[in-house]
């Protein structure tokens, strides 16, 4: 089953969230991890800008696993992981440390949440 919602907007404006997608393309060095459900009101309203988020920044398909739950929020991962709430984005690295992860809502946009989150953890690491 594939998760239809991390389609990208095609009316998303990448100029408006510049810096977040310059972020997100500056570290091709991670994996995103996307459990939602087509069904969740929350993954259609926050993962198709995120999907575009990622394609404006040039994230490779092979950078991104959307994984869909189904209403009971189960599917791939979701032991292995914790999931609880969807959606859920978790940001790896390529040997599956977990850098950040966002969970069903913050007041910024997905895109710009773990943007601001990856530039706080990975300027500590190379501090």
């Amino acid at each position: 089953m594939s998760l239809e919602t991390m389609r990208p907007n095609p009316t998303w404006d990448a100029a408006s969230y510049e810096e977040a997608v310059d972020t997100l393309a500056a570290h091709d060095e991670l994996v995103y991890k996307i459990w939602g459900g087509d069904w969740c009101k929350d993954c259609r309203a926050l993962l198709p800008d995120f999907g575009a988020a990622l394609e404006a920044a040039g994230v490779p398909d092979d950078r991104i696993e959307a994984f869909a739950l189904d209403q009971d929020k189960q599917g791939p991962g979701v032991s292995e992981y914790d999931i609880e709430y969807i959606p859920t984005i978790v940001v790896e690295t390529d040997d599956g440390e977990e850098v950040t992860r966002f969970v069903e809502e913050e007041a910024v946009p997905p895109a710009v949440w773990l943007a601001d989150e990856l530039e706080a953890a990975l300027e500590t690491e190379t501090a």
